[in-house]
């Protein structure tokens, strides 16, 4: 068994009202320079939607990520042979159009024009080039827009889901959308790792942040094609790559990531996990239904004495382990089981996690009063809008029984706790709910009070920066696995940091 700690994240959808404030403070503080106009390491996506880029969950096209092969995984886009090959030419990028080409505004023509009978007009200018464009497309520019043919309808999720389904979704009735943040998952196996050539892409040993050192990058941008989530981007200024950093500077003085500080909706959580380390490889390459379910074994119990004696030995400071015993994280998905990593068929184990929301379901209109079934509410789910196989595409590879299991134990605390505040629920059908779902009255009150009112240090529970260990714990290099990298560990003193 080898402990190691990872900082790890959980984003609640049913809170985020998509109001993008996340995305325009790591924007201020993060990517406001040349080169960097286009990137958004933060970004929020309505579902069903492309994205952004441009379907980048489409792996047919772009050959992100891992896929197995004989009970370990290779890299979709590269190996040591097409490595080579292509170290000059990347076939799988996304191009400027797939995001957009960002501009602005010549506004020195609305003070300098000439007097004219004419209203003078800021044409759009673009950024790279400096020469007028046409606006075709712009971040978040498909935002709410859940019901058109254009984009919507071009999800790479609908793939699974029967012509039928699909079509009703379009139907006015049945409109919905829900919104999906995104930022680099800081993967256990991370495919942006394995693929560098340079070696400039590493996880630190303290915490698992996934760096990309700019001194090291030789602008090769096989980290682009490798990550299957299109979280790292090419600054056509410098030359280099870049991608989230997880605001580590904040987190090493002991606050929370400015994505999580600003968060209006408070959807994110943050906290410590131990995971061994020795299960990477294998939970990697198991089959596609089995991904979640074995993700989450190889996240330990923080409690467990033999586990905290491993991970002492291994160097993880007792302060670490605390954390991890206190971590919200931990407790969504791993102790509740209600959090879910996107697209774990990617087999990159992402350390981002998201509790699925409860989407609206189509009810009926009886003697003029519009109404649900009231006397099964988990038959309700087969009735939502957005068929359950569109959600397990999203977050379960396709299992469509994890993410019901997910979604009737929400409902159980959500009916637990109106028949505890409104008493309109017969309770002989609460204990029935929370039989089902092996819920107890104590963990809907704990589930309730960490979603709807935690206090600051409940939601970011932030361990104390050990920097006197960091070269300790980078001094000697983690070893790759398996070809091309199996878990991304990589590190020196000289690049710990």
């Amino acid at each position: 068994m080898d402990v190691r700690a990872q900082t790890s994240m959980m984003f609640h959808l049913d809170k985020c009202i998509g109001c993008h404030t996340c995305s325009v403070a790591c924007k201020n503080i993060w990517t406001d320079r040349k080169g960097t106009e286009y990137m958004w390491w933060n970004n929020v996506e309505t579902k069903p939607g492309t994205g952004y880029p441009t379907k980048w969950e489409d792996q047919e096209k772009y050959k992100g990520g891992w896929e197995p092969k004989e009970k370990s995984v290779k890299l979709r886009v590269t190996d040591k042979f097409r490595g080579l090959a292509n170290i000059f030419h990347q076939p799988y990028l996304p191009t400027i159009d797939d995001y957009y080409e960002p501009w602005t505004y010549k506004y020195s023509d609305l003070f300098d024009a000439p007097a004219s009978d004419d209203q003078p007009t800021a044409r759009p200018i673009s950024l790279i080039t400096n020469k007028p464009i046409d606006i075709n497309a712009g971040p978040n520019w498909d935002d709410d827009l859940s019901g058109s043919p254009i984009y919507a309808n071009n999800d790479p999720n609908f793939d699974k889901i029967s012509e039928s389904e699909k079509q009703a979704l379009f139907e006015l009735e049945r409109l919905v959308f829900f919104y999906l943040p995104r930022i680099c998952n800081h993967c256990l196996n991370p495919a942006c790792v394995a693929s560098c050539p340079s070696g400039a892409l590493y996880k630190r040993g303290e915490d698992g942040i996934v760096l990309l050192d700019q001194n090291v990058c030789r602008g090769w941008r096989f980290c682009i094609s490798a990550c299957p989530y299109k979280k790292t981007y090419y600054n056509w200024k410098t030359g280099k790559s870049e991608k989230c950093i997880l605001c580590f500077p904040r987190l090493e003085s002991g606050q929370a990531p400015a994505c999580f500080h600003s968060c209006v909706g408070r959807i994110r959580y943050l906290g410590v996990v131990l995971y061994d380390a020795d299960k990477i490889e294998a939970i990697a390459s198991a089959p596609e239904d089995e991904l979640v379910e074995r993700q989450r074994e190889m996240i330990l119990d923080p409690f467990d004495p033999a586990v905290i004696a491993q991970a002492e030995k291994n160097g993880v400071h007792f302060s670490i382990i605390e954390a991890a015993q206190k971590s919200p994280v931990y407790r969504f998905v791993k102790e509740w089981e209600l959090a879910l990593p996107l697209h774990p068929e990617f087999r990159t184990l992402p350390m981002l996690f998201y509790i699925p929301p409860l989407l609206p379901v189509l009810g009926h209109v009886e003697n003029g009063i519009y109404d649900v079934d009231a006397t099964d509410y988990f038959g309700s789910l087969d009735k939502a809008r957005m068929p359950m196989q569109y959600m397990a595409s999203l977050f379960t590879a396709g299992n469509e029984e994890q993410v019901r299991g997910v979604l009737e134990k929400l409902l159980a605390v959500r009916m637990y706790k109106r028949a505890e505040q409104v008493d309109d629920i017969d309770a002989d059908l609460v204990k029935a709910m929370l039989e089902k779902t092996g819920l107890t009255a104590e963990a809907c009150e704990q589930i309730f009070r960490l979603t709807s009112l935690p206090t600051f240090e409940e939601r970011f529970v932030i361990p104390p920066a050990h920097r006197e260990y960091t070269a300790e714990l980078m001094g000697d290099p983690y070893t790759f696995k398996a070809e091309a990298g199996i878990g991304g560990f990589k590190g020196t003193p000289e690049r710990g940091l």
